[in-house]
């Protein structure tokens, strides 16, 4: 073994550099399965962020269905999902740059248009056998909240290759929101899932079936589960999700009235668990199509379920056993069953593998990867795996995370030096941490920081009373959570508790600013699309989100006071340490606004400050170089703060109020 050299923390060279996660930061999702070929999507980085459906066939042959410029994309709810839908080779999608709707053939080399309106949008797109396109539909053509539906688009009358002319039929209306349009075997009965603010589908859901005749034309709706008519009504609002239809007819779908996100199906008029256990069977629906079950035949079925926060993949057997299947993978989603019923393919990933694609054999667990995200050749001494930590938090609870310790095959601290720590607030709130190997994580170990990855209460992953924690509590649960995290590992000795930042993105960079703002616990933190202001989001933000808070903090304009109080832009008088801010300029659910009023007031007040804002950008980064700005500029910001020079080459970033300007 090299002997390592003493270097201080945060200096260490590291070979997992912005260029190398660009290079490898595609992101994989949406599968799907089409006959003997299976669909995905892929969004590069390095092709300014296009999306890109991407086809291998039953002979292994792996081409791009959609070339430039083409962009498979919708902004549904703004995150998204359900962008294509595929059937016998032929595909339609919706293209991100003008949300239109378009249709590809095999051996077409242009698209033909669909639906040609503008200010509708459309996601959770599925062909069905006689050739209707189902949808969930977004319009956006009159003043105030766009207008929800499920509509149906069919061809012309006996055309082949249709290129014009599709007739839009509306299903269903009436309620805030839609999901899930998903047909039965005959054709006749149409499952889907309604909510209504102030709701999130992860709060309270309806699973409703609509009656269709012949023709197609829409009658009778029954409500399933989650409404006041469904059977067995729980107590409290229930989270219903992805309604399948078994291959005999059978209606499945996930809820959590056991407490947890379980497997469920109606059969004889009757809702009834298909296993029941403490442990999740799905995941918050941020975004549309996802896919957590899939029939293998009439009476098996393939499924992921959480284990101490990882994912595993098991098969429900026809008894109700559940049979788990060891693959080495701690995170699975997009579950599908290829024909035969003896493999799957997934999306997968472990704490030394990145996301990628790949078919699961159900009998011995090994796995064939189609695509990966992220596989380099790099040395594994350079490579942090987490770790799951328990640590107590307020009220004599427990929280949850994943520790990264710094890990570097040639540089160790300096004698006696304990390393920075780094606390990552993920997204949401709703959602929870990844335990895949993400070279983001990657590139803060293998330069001297640990990094503690928090799923705080609110979280997902830990049923329903652990997502619960949150109600009422958004400011002060997640931020406790994460103050009880970095105060754990001080107190341990693994870190040094002068030297520790908090970063988060979105509802994370909430968490970020209030830990900053209204605790004294972090030196420095970096905000990146991040909300200051509670009221001003609730205000501004997309339909999806505008209600959001009404569970987390409280109804408005009631609880107006309470949002004021726990927004960091009302209290700068009590943040006092260096802040960096990055910002899409063209980001619909946090508006740039939320950053620019938060670097105003911290200059005028001569707070350390940096803000990097991105041209073009929305809710997110997914252009490389703005993804390698981000990292490198942030990088910098600690080591001004923190007293470190990164061994880096990096372009300076504006610091206001701090000695040298840069």
């Amino acid at each position: 073994m090299a002997k390592k050299t003493p270097t201080p923390c945060g200096a260490w060279p590291s070979p997992i550099t912005t260029d190398l996660i660009v290079a490898k930061g595609t992101r994989l999702g949406s599968v799907r399965v089409d006959g003997d070929a299976v669909t995905w999507l892929e969004l590069r980085p390095t092709e300014a962020g296009r999306s890109v459906l991407v086809r291998r066939d039953g002979s292994g042959e792996t081409t791009d269905v959609t070339p430039a410029p083409w962009n498979v994309r919708t902004r549904v709810h703004e995150y998204g999902g359900g962008a294509y839908a595929v059937r016998d080779g032929v595909v339609v999608f919706a293209h991100f740059a003008d949300q239109r709707l378009r249709r590809l053939a095999p051996g077409e080399a242009e698209p033909s248009l669909v639906c040609d309106v503008e200010g509708l949008r459309h996601a959770d797109l599925e062909l069905v056998p006689d050739g209707r396109l189902l949808a969930v539909e977004e319009d956006h053509r009159g003043e105030g909240e766009a207008i929800a539906r499920i509509v149906a688009f069919a061809p012309p009358p006996g055309s082949d290759q249709p290129g014009a002319g599709w007739t839009r039929t509306v299903l269903v209306e009436g309620d805030d929101f839609y999901a899930a349009p998903r047909l039965s075997p005959d054709g006749r009965s149409l499952a889907f899932i309604a909510w209504s603010h102030p709701n999130m589908p992860w709060d309270g859901t309806e699973l409703r079936v609509l009656a269709l005749d012949e023709a197609g034309r829409p009658g009778a709706t029954e409500t399933i589960a989650g409404g006041p008519d469904g059977d067995a009504a729980p107590r409290e609002p229930e989270s219903v999700a992805e309604p399948r239809w078994s291959p005999g007819g059978v209606l499945h779908f996930v809820t959590d009235r056991s407490g947890w996100w379980t497997i469920h199906r109606r059969r004889a008029g009757t809702v009834e668990p298909v296993h029941l256990r403490e442990a999740e069977f799905s995941g918050p629906h941020w975004i549309f199509g996802l896919t957590s079950f899939d029939f293998l035949d009439e009476s098996r079925i393939v499924t992921r379920f959480t284990d101490a926060g990882r994912w595993r993949l098991g098969v429900i057997e026809a008894d109700g056993s559940l049979r788990a299947i060891d693959t080495g993978f701690t995170e699975l989603d997009d579950l599908r069953a290829l024909p035969g019923g003896a493999r799957i393919v997934a999306r997968a990933a472990s704490p030394t593998s990145a996301i990628r694609i790949v078919t699961i054999d159900l009998g011995t667990g090994a796995h064939e990867v189609l695509a990966s995200s992220g596989d380099v050749d790099l040395d594994v001494a350079f490579i942090a795996t987490g770790e799951a930590v328990e640590f107590p938090t307020t009220g004599g609870l427990a929280a949850h995370g994943i520790l990264y310790r710094p890990t570097n095959r040639d540089a160790c601290p300096l004698p006696d030096e304990r390393p920075p720590l780094l606390v990552l607030s993920h997204g949401g709130p709703t959602g929870a941490t990844t335990t895949a190997l993400t070279f983001a994580i990657q590139f803060w170990t293998s330069r001297g920081f640990a990094v503690l990855d928090v799923n705080y209460g609110g979280s997902t992953g830990y049923g329903r009373d652990y997502r619960r924690r949150l109600d009422g509590q958004w400011g002060v649960v997640d931020v406790d959570d994460c103050c009880a995290g970095a105060r754990h590992l001080v107190d341990r000795g693994e870190v040094d508790g002068e030297r520790l930042a908090i970063r988060g993105g979105s509802a994370g960079g909430y968490t970020t600013l209030c830990a900053l703002t209204f605790r004294d616990v972090f030196q420095v933190g970096a905000s990146h699309y991040g909300v200051s202001d509670l009221e001003a989001l609730c205000r501004d933000t997309h339909k999806f989100e505008s209600r959001y808070g009404d569970r987390l903090v409280g109804p408005l304009p009631e609880s107006t006071a309470l949002y004021r109080e726990r927004s960091p832009i009302h209290h700068t008088d009590r943040l006092a340490v260096p802040v960096i801010l990055f910002q899409g300029l063209e980001d619909a659910v946090v508006p740039p606004s939320q950053a620019e009023v938060m670097v105003e007031a911290l200059t005028k007040k001569g707070i350390p400050v940096a803000y990097v804002p991105f041209e073009g950008e929305q809710h997110g980064f997914r252009k490389a170089e703005n993804i390698k700005r981000a990292l490198e500029a942030e990088l910098l910001f600690y080591g001004r703060v923190l007293g470190f020079e990164p061994a880096d080459a990096i372009e300076p970033v504006e610091i206001a109020n701090l000695g040298g300007g840069r």
